[in-house]
């Protein structure tokens, strides 16, 4: 037998490797929490596995729908009991069984389990003077939550390997899916609207039509509607140079007179300076706003522009100066139309972090960055169909204002496919897409 331990920042990373190393077959016999991520602890039994017959094992998979049943369970039982005792925070768990670890067969095509509503318990007893320990309910909580993505990961395997066999025609289209980087949800919601088209290649052709379909644009040109028109998003995403190229598209068509710009962005070293450069070339004028400072007021003397456009500072999540930023322009007397900058070359979850960090101000919708530079459109995309967000501009080159665009969904599609990844998906990947799919709301696989 050989026993090995992985560390990885989280639980599905780490069973990652643990797949890459050892195989499938590997069963994990242990996890905990230690300094920036997980320990994973897999053991792999040669003699086992050479002898073992690759048979559906039934009783399993009855054991990890049971197991997954509980999680709903105790899930519930942890937020009603959050003001119990530690020694009812102990028993919340107990016999729990730890069958997320075993290695996973393909056998008959798997049906979604039904969870019921768990009953409500008894009231639980007054709190103790000691009170509760926070670290045991952190604890708890994390036992919890790498419980539940082992048990993400291994129905993930389990399903892909059920849909090769009983649907190969619809596994294939879930692999080109993944080629162009669509989430897991969006494909299946993809599929779902082909099922009755039996020919591949219009199952194809109907299924990027229904893609293209599902991006929303503005249907009048933001610049065109005029008003407070704001950059948000961490750094890097490329929010200066967006505001310049339409600040640029605006003064070629209409003139310099009707325009303005503000800055506030005050911890970037040179942001000022190079807002100022560019207010010096197209005769217009830069307002600086900082940390403070009241936007309404700034803005004031600026209301007989048509079109004012400000750039923000990409500043951390957990910075209070990101906290104030978004509050002031999602004060009542702004009215800013505020357009969250993507750049394409960021990963998903940088991306997904990103929305979560500047939905707070109100998103009028996107505007994409570094076409040019990208690998893959389907994390982006699958962002704003997810989110519905409307995809306002495209850039995709240094050049202002020549590189900015307006959206074209099926042109975007058309894009999103001629960048695909040229190599096959790996198993593992697609494992992944179908975990995301069981960590969706709405969960129906195949």
């Amino acid at each position: 037998m050989q026993v090995k331990r992985f560390f990885a920042a989280d639980m599905r990373q780490a069973m990652k490797l643990v797949r890459d190393e050892l195989g499938a077959d590997a069963a994990i016999i242990g996890n905990r929490r230690i300094a920036g991520g997980v320990e994973l602890t897999a053991a792999l039994d040669y003699k086992l596995s050479a002898l073992a017959p690759r048979v559906p094992n039934m009783e399993l998979e009855d054991e990890l729908r049971k197991t997954q049943s509980r999680i709903v369970t105790a899930q519930a039982e942890l937020s009603l009991r959050g003001e119990a005792d530690g020694d009812t925070n102990r028993q919340l768990f107990a016999g729990l069984p730890m069958t997320a670890g075993l290695p996973l067969t393909a056998a008959e095509p798997l049906s979604e389990p039904t969870y019921t509503a768990p009953a409500r318990p008894a009231p639980a007893p007054a709190q103790s003077s000691g009170g509760i320990d926070p670290r045991a309910l952190d604890s708890m909580r994390f036992e919890l939550n790498s419980l539940r993505e082992l048990m993400e990961v291994q129905l993930g395997t389990l399903a892909w390997n059920q849909l090769q066999g009983s649907r190969p025609a619809q596994a294939n289209l879930y692999r080109r899916l993944q080629r162009i980087g669509l989430s897991g949800p969006l494909s299946r919601d993809l599929l779902a609207m082909v099922t009755d088209i039996e020919e591949p290649r219009q199952a194809w052709r109907m299924l990027l039509a229904h893609l293209a379909r599902m991006i929303a644009v503005p249907e009048v040109e933001p610049l065109e509607e005029g008003g407070v028109i704001a950059m948000v998003g961490p750094a890097g995403m490329g929010k200066t140079t967006t505001l310049a190229k339409l600040a640029a598209r605006y003064v070629l068509k209409y003139g310099a007179q009707n325009v303005a710009l503000v800055s506030m962005d005050s911890f970037r070293i040179g942001a000022q300076e190079q807002l100022k450069t560019l207010g010096r070339i197209l005769n217009v004028p830069v307002t600086h706003v900082d940390p403070g400072q009241s936007l309404v007021q700034a803005l004031d003397p600026l209301l007989r522009k048509r079109v004012v456009l400000i750039d923000t500072a990409g500043l951390q999540a957990s910075d209070p100066a990101l906290r104030m930023q978004l509050e002031s322009l999602a004060g009542r007397g702004i009215r800013s139309k505020n357009y969250l900058v993507l750049a394409t070359t960021s990963q998903k979850q940088v991306l997904t972090a990103a929305y979560h960090s500047y939905k707070r101000c109100g998103l009028a919708g996107c505007i994409l960055t570094k076409l040019d530079e990208t690998a893959s459109l389907g994390e982006v995309l699958s962002l704003a169909i997810s989110h519905e967000l409307p995809v306002a501009y495209l850039t995709d080159g240094p050049r202002i204002p020549d590189d900015l665009h307006l959206p074209r969904r099926h042109q975007l599609v058309s894009r999103a496919v001629s960048v695909q990844m040229q190599e096959e998906p790996s198993e593992e990947a697609m494992a992944d897409m179908f975990a995301d799919i069981y960590h969706s709301p709405t969960k129906q696989v195949g």
